[in-house]
């Protein structure tokens, strides 16, 4: 069962922009933190932006300025909007949301990642 659904991502020159979507169930979108984070080839996925239920934002340091990560509370979709792509920037983008859910005497984190969409700017 798909629980988020990823769309945009493409091709691009450096410097240009693109714009990248996740949907999510309504039951997710409104209790679930959500993000983008991207893997390179050859390295480890990392974090790009996060974005709570309540609205705060947090960003890598290199997207800080570049990126913005939105939420659109009507179509339980977020967005992330890239500008001024760098070819460093090419990578698999990956939704996902997360939930903290408390069991065991402790607090488990839940995720849930959507396909992947590549992402690729060209010098």
């Amino acid at each position: 069962q798909v629980q988020l659904v990823e769309s945009g991502g493409g091709s691009v020159q450096a410097g240009g922009s693109l714009r990248l979507s996740c949907a999510a169930s309504e039951r997710i979108f409104s209790t679930h933190a959500m993000g983008w984070y991207r893997q390179a080839p050859g390295k480890e996925r990392e974090l790009v932006a996060t974005i709570v239920v309540a609205g705060s934002t947090d960003y890598a340091d290199s997207v800080k300025g570049r990126f913005t990560i939105s939420r659109d509370n009507a179509k339980n979709t977020i967005h992330l909007q890239m500008n001024g792509l760098k070819p460093e920037d090419t990578a698999v983008y990956y939704c996902n949301a997360h939930v903290f859910r408390y069991y065991s005497r402790s607090h488990h984190r839940v995720d849930l990642w959507g396909q992947g969409t590549q992402v690729t700017v060209s010098s």
